[in-house]
């Protein structure tokens, strides 16, 4: 979804909108082998909020940045403050989380307070103790079933 296109799908949003992007620390699985990677990724205000209140979580930092300064002419800037790693990837759907995530700030206004605009947060609880592998999939089998017990549907 390029600049143009994100504006005019999501006319309630301008340039000067306010949003905070994090870079995410993930893992991928591939072949048996897990890869390590940074993924740049808008945070809504509800996580930043509870990120703040220190619970661990898979972002080193975040800054907060207007939508004119993350897209311009049809392209992501990927902010220098965040542009510490070598390679970052962009999350999926990148321009419609950010439109998503933009809303939540627009909505609680208050939240803005926490990082201000131009600003970086590296005081997370940043813990990769719980792995956020990306390309899983949850296979689900009758085992899974919770047994029940033998009186849950009878009228006593």
């Amino acid at each position: 979804m390029t600049n143009a296109t994100l504006f005019a799908q999501a006319s309630d949003l301008s340039q000067e909108d306010y949003c905070v992007l994090g870079l995410a620390t993930c893992f991928v699985r591939e072949d048996g082998e897990i890869e390590q990677l940074k993924v740049l990724e808008p945070i809504p205000s509800a996580a930043l909020e509870a990120i703040l209140k220190g619970i661990p979580t898979s972002y080193e930092l975040a800054c907060a940045k207007t939508l004119g300064e993350i897209f311009s002419d049809d392209t992501v800037n990927i902010p220098s403050e965040l542009n510490v790693e070598p390679e970052i990837r962009l999350c999926d759907r990148f321009a419609e989380r950010v439109a998503a995530a933009t809303r939540t700030y627009k909505s609680r206004p208050e939240a803005k307070e926490h990082i201000p605009l131009g600003t970086v947060n590296r005081d997370f609880n940043y813990s990769l103790e719980r792995k956020r592998v990306l390309n899983t999939t949850n296979v689900v089998s009758t085992e899974d079933n919770v047994k029940q017990h033998s009186h849950t549907h009878k009228v006593l």
